[in-house]
């Protein structure tokens, strides 16, 4: 038996179309997010990857259709989604595979649908975004969308009970996370005119959006990515202390995430103005290396 049926056996899912809808979100994780998938099956308890899978499979779809092709066909794509979704929620049933994964996972773990619930109730501040003037909209976006997209995932791995101090630990991960990704994919971000910076972090450090437009590496500019990049690392050093709010052996995905990140933000640092060429990957070895040391400590606390 293959250790992915092994887990579905473990997760208590043993009806057959049900086993078939985890499969498809597991392919489908596995091709689209393949870093992570292989994190998860690493380093998670057998009875939590198939709901992780399920979770991360409904992120990845909600991206999809937020950020994919001309705004009106976005919002209404979304729009139908979520109205899918939530009578799904309502009745207990749905016609589609994911929306089934979504069900059963929510069903394994209660607290996952008032996550749900909150996430398709802001997830709309991605088809809006367009840029920030202010670091309050950044932080007002990452509230709206970055944080509630996570917690879909994370709201498994962490205590049944929270006192608020892992939804903390959380969105202290994501502030930095999601900083990173706006500033490790400017040279993607930018022709599409999504820019992350916002407008005053411009102005303070005398950049324009022609000069990250044109490439032009000046001193300026790289100052301006160290800047946003010392931020990043900053809130992700603080992230450290997230694993051990989860309570759990689920917490050593958690440890291995936030230490690849700050592998990622070390290489964009070394890269620095180049970025406006192209992202920056943590180095393979070093992240082998944090994924086996998780391992090991996963198991001794097992």
């Amino acid at each position: 038996m293959s250790a992915w049926n092994q887990s579905l056996d473990a997760a208590g899912i043993r009806e057959p179309e049900l086993r078939r809808d985890y499969d498809t979100q597991r392919k489908l994780v596995a091709r689209f997010r393949r870093a992570p998938y292989l994190a998860a099956r690493l380093l998670l308890p057998r009875p939590v990857l198939p709901h992780v899978v399920a979770a991360t499979a409904v992120m990845h779809h909600g991206d999809n259709l937020l950020d994919s092709g001309p705004k009106a066909r976005r919002a209404s794509a979304w729009a139908s989604w979520e109205q899918d979704v939530r009578k799904a929620l309502d009745a207990g049933v749905s016609d589609d595979p994911l929306i089934r994964t979504l069900l059963n996972t929510a069903e394994a773990y209660p607290r996952l649908r008032e996550v749900v619930e909150a996430y398709l109730s802001t997830a709309t501040a991605e088809l809006e975004f367009a840029g920030f003037a202010t670091e309050a909209d950044y932080q007002a976006y990452v509230d709206a969308y970055s944080l509630p997209a996570f917690l879909l995932v994370a709201s498994l791995l962490g205590p049944e009970s929270d006192d608020g101090q892992f939804r903390s630990g959380c969105r202290t991960f994501i502030d930095g996370s999601q900083r990173l990704d706006f500033v490790n994919d400017l040279a993607e971000d930018i022709p599409e005119g999504r820019l992350g910076i916002p407008a005053e972090t411009l102005e303070r450090f005398s950049a324009t959006v022609e000069d990250l437009a044109e490439g032009r590496e000046s001193a300026r500019v790289r100052e301006l990515v160290e800047h946003q990049i010392e931020a990043a690392r900053a809130s992700l050093r603080a992230a450290r202390e997230l694993p051990a709010l989860t309570a759990n052996p689920s917490g050593a995905l958690l440890d291995a995430v936030v230490e690849i990140e700050l592998l990622t933000a070390d290489a964009a640092l070394t890269r620095g103005a180049r970025l406006l060429r192209g992202s920056a990957s943590p180095p393979v070895v070093s992240t082998l290396r944090v994924l086996l040391g998780a391992r090991r400590k996963a198991r001794t606390e097992r």
